[in-house]
């Protein structure tokens, strides 16, 4: 794990650029992580300690450029610092290591399986999960575990995450009108947690079947105020 030495003058995040101005080249690089946050923002609504980045800027080494995963978990953070957010994520000002780093593969690498696997490792990253939608004959869904400072392939689809309680993993659904696979969070029996689509379905049609139930008692539901 990287250490920093706190007799260097470090620089703030309001000093650092907060972006490295290099688009993702594939939609799904934005859609993916971003159901992710959306998933656990729902259900992690009362908890405070938590931060998720998409597309944000990880500053790990002052004498290196920042890294940009597709999506990142940090636990034991301040969920929001202040009403303009973060502009990136500064190890030395988070004194937190991100618990998990998503990694989404397009047609073009750009060092997932090989440099950014290294930084992460370095960082001392937890869980470092590559999804590649490309792939045919090898698992699109990678969940790579930090043991002894090696990370370990984890097997099974979802992977349980004991440290948070929670199950990531891979299956086809809808998300934003789009059928195809999506990465979703899971319970430890893995069952998947509904999306925030999914959760106004299904209180709609919770209230439908209320309507139905009075309307067959002779009352309308309209009346009730």
């Amino acid at each position: 794990m990287l250490k920093y030495n706190l007799l260097n003058c470090l620089p703030l995040a309001e000093e650092l650029p907060d972006s490295d101005d290099t688009p993702v080249d594939n939609e799904l690089q934005d859609l993916i992580p971003g159901l992710l946050k959306a998933i656990v923002a729902l259900l992690w609504a009362e908890r405070w300690d938590w931060y998720f980045g998409v597309d944000m800027a990880i500053y790990y080494d002052p004498d290196q450029p920042a890294i940009v995963p597709d999506g990142f978990l940090s636990v034991g953070v301040e969920r929001v610092i202040d009403e303009d957010l973060r502009l990136s994520y500064v190890l030395w000002e988070e004194k937190v290591v991100p618990f998990l780093v998503l990694e989404v593969v397009s047609h073009k690498q750009r060092g997932e399986y090989s440099s950014k696997k290294k930084i992460y490792r370095e960082m001392g990253v937890l869980y470092y999960v590559i999804y590649n939608p490309l792939r045919r004959r090898k698992a699109r869904l990678e969940v790579h575990k930090l043991v002894d400072g090696i990370y370990e392939l984890v097997p099974g689809n979802p992977v349980w995450l004991p440290e948070i309680n929670l199950g990531i993993g891979a299956e086809r659904g809808t998300y934003q009108g789009i059928n195809r696979e999506w990465l979703y969070w899971y319970d430890q029996q893995g069952k998947r947690y509904l999306t925030p689509e999914e959760r106004i379905q299904e209180e709609r049609q919770r209230a439908q079947r209320l309507a139905d139930q009075l309307r067959a008692l002779g009352v309308d539901p309209d009346s009730i105020s």
